[in-house]
């Protein structure tokens, strides 16, 4: 009970014994009943006040009622003396009621008290074992997670090494291409992007290798323009979207103006659309869209496939979390390991066409190359 409201049946309780007193005061001596149920509604505030206050607040409640009735006991001071004594043992009674029932009550607010600091110790302990167990829980999941970093890394070791032979041959045969094949060759545009997707490749082996490793790739990446990577993106991830007739809508507004490093965008860029072209069914939609927030590049990817639940937008970027039935999971969790070394952020919200959002905010440099 709150003080207010102590106070509040503090004064209830001296206005029902002040009535009680007045009852007695007012009422003829002769009519017994009424005073018989008077004194008896005399035990209620000393009940009442024993419950809420203990043996003092009772005590008090008790000696106010034996001030009450003493007009009523000079009523019966010339009946005799068995019938005097017998209204004064009234006041003893209430004494007596006071002291049982308020050593009860104060017995029960002990025990109260005890139990609930009790309870809360209890509470505390169970939070910080919910706490630490969760904890536990947690280390477990990184520990299992580097150990499948560790293990993946002794394999794409291995891999890196079978994967680089051939590139460096291929990179090899098109460099004897480039030189039979003169600039103004239609064929010639095509051996361009063989050569910058070898390099790519070439990026993207180190890049899985640093990330299985734990480290961070430092190597300078080259700044274009926007554009630019814009159409390499275009061209690499082509044969997939024109493989399903998805219609692919790039916003090439400033596109011109911000410079972005382009192995790193390139690379984060291909690994979001070609989720994006998994994700939606054939003659899909993809929307690519920029804008420029201060001094940061903030670039949208939405789709109208069926998207993700609210719950995976937590985990989408841990290693190894795949929703493709022959995903790796380590897509999104190195596109963001490269979106972080660059100063930029990568989050997947629910985009407007119901679908999955996925938006990069990048520091950028604005002007000509």
């Amino acid at each position: 009970m709150t003080p207010r409201m102590k106070k509040i049946w503090f004064v209830c309780l001296l206005l029902m014994i002040a009535g009680i007193g007045a009852a007695h005061y007012v009422t003829p001596g002769h009519l017994i009943l009424y005073h018989d149920t008077y004194r008896r509604l005399a035990y209620f505030p000393i009940v009442i006040g024993a419950i809420l206050y203990g043996v003092k607040g009772g005590l008090a409640m008790a000696v106010l009622s034996c001030l009450s009735f003493v007009p009523h006991l000079f009523m019966f001071w010339f009946q005799g003396t068995q019938v005097y004594y017998s209204e004064l043992s009234e006041i003893l009674f209430y004494l007596a009621a006071d002291l049982f029932i308020g050593m009860v009550s104060s017995r029960e607010n002990k025990l109260r008290i005890r139990y609930q600091a009790l309870s809360e110790q209890l509470a505390s302990s169970y939070q910080r074992l919910h706490d630490q167990a969760g904890r536990l829980v947690q280390a477990e999941k990184e520990l299992g997670q580097e150990n499948k970093l560790s293990m993946l890394g002794h394999v794409s070791a291995s891999l890196a090494h079978e994967i680089k032979n051939p590139l460096a041959a291929i990179k090899g045969a098109v460099e004897i291409l480039a030189d039979e094949v003169n600039l103004n060759h239609p064929k010639h545009e095509f051996i361009e992007i063989m050569r910058s997707e070898v390099s790519r490749l070439n990026n993207s082996v180190d890049e899985v290798l640093a990330y299985c490793r734990g480290q961070q790739k430092t190597r300078e990446d080259k700044m274009v323009v926007l554009s630019q990577v814009v159409d390499r993106v275009s061209q690499v991830v082509g044969p997939k979207v024109s493989e399903k007739a998805i219609d692919l809508s790039w916003d090439r507004t400033m596109a011109e103006e911000v410079r972005i490093p382009e192995n790193a965008l390139t690379q984060v860029l291909i690994n979001l659309l070609l989720n994006a072209a998994d994700a939606v069914d054939k003659k899909g939609k993809i929307w690519v869209s920029h804008r420029l927030e201060s001094k940061r590049l903030c670039i949208d990817i939405d789709d109208n496939g069926p998207g993700l639940d609210t719950t995976a937008h937590k985990t989408v970027f841990q290693p190894f979390v795949t929703f493709k039935a022959e995903g790796t999971g380590l897509g999104l969790s190195i596109t963001q390991r490269i979106l972080e070394r660059l100063g930029g952020t990568i989050q997947v919200t629910r985009s407007e066409f119901g679908s999955a959002c996925f938006s990069i905010n990048l520091p950028v440099k604005k002007g000509p190359v």
